[in-house]
């Protein structure tokens, strides 16, 4: 053969060409530019929320969901220009969807309950809260987990329904919070003087609030110590800064005041016992 390809062949070559060409070309430039849209809307949706103030987890979120549905829409365009019978397609896609649905259940309600939390936002990015069994700051919430970082700056990644399912304390909500302390002093110590001292340290602290007034009252009369109860409200920032402030404060002023704190002791007895006959 001179030719690599008969005449026929090169003819129905071209016939293909001339036929599906053009239609492979607007495909793609249904697929590229169509991307390159979706990519402008959610640039433009993230920074008009931006604009606005929004949560930065409500934006990522939203966002990235406004640009899977459109990018899902530019493929069925994209293919039906080619020729493909899409409502076949998404049937059949509906169906395999089906079957990866039941296979991923626990995925599904961990997407479930994203949407939820991003729709009642029992929390934002940068508050600490405590829920599934940790405790930390929140740095993103994704489609299945969210993403948290512990005060020893561990990263913990909690699947979205685990965290849903359970109780959310949101420590970061309210601008104050009560500390509650429990301090015990002997039975031979002076009360009064001993309530005077515990008033004295929180008056002293610029840091706890006047109002609320701090309390300081007799808990509990327990089996060997007086226990008061010492409950200042401070600011949330400030919590963990006077908790350990006051504890250190009001061992040091006790020891100074002569006031005990008790603390379990065992006594021993040794009873000798002769062995003569």
């Amino acid at each position: 053969m001179d030719n690599l390809f008969s005449d026929s062949t090169i003819n129905q070559i071209q016939a293909l060409l001339s036929v599906y060409g053009l239609k492979v070309i607007a495909a793609l430039a249904i697929f590229f530019i169509g991307k390159v849209i979706a990519k402008t809307v959610k640039s433009t949706i993230s920074k008009a929320m931006i604009k606005a103030k929004s949560d930065p987890i409500l934006i990522s979120f939203s966002s990235n969901m406004v640009y899977v549905a459109l990018l899902a829409f530019i493929v069925v365009a994209a293919l039906g220009q080619l020729g493909i019978q899409t409502t076949s397609f998404i049937a059949i896609v509906g169906a395999a969807g089906l079957a990866v649905a039941l296979a991923l259940q626990g995925s599904l309600s961990n997407f479930a309950a994203g949407v939820l939390m991003i729709i009642f936002r029992p929390f934002k990015q940068g508050d600490f809260i405590e829920g599934a069994g940790v405790a930390g700051i929140v740095e993103a919430v994704h489609i299945f987990n969210t993403v948290m970082r512990t005060g020893d700056n561990k990263t913990i990644i909690i699947p979205n329904s685990g965290l849903m399912n359970g109780n959310i304390i949101n420590y970061t909500t309210k601008p104050t919070r009560r500390i509650d302390l429990i301090y015990g002093i002997g039975y031979d110590d002076d009360l009064k003087k001993a309530k005077a001292v515990l008033e004295d340290i929180l008056q002293s602290d610029e840091r706890i609030l006047k109002d609320p007034a701090p309390l300081v009252a007799v808990h509990a009369l327990a089996d060997s110590s007086v226990n008061f109860a010492v409950r200042p409200w401070v600011n949330s920032a400030d919590y963990w800064a006077v908790t350990f402030d006051l504890n250190e404060r009001v061992k040091l002023r006790f020891n100074a005041e002569g006031i005990s704190i008790p603390f379990p002791q065992r006594d021993v007895h040794l009873h000798t016992v002769s062995t003569e006959k």
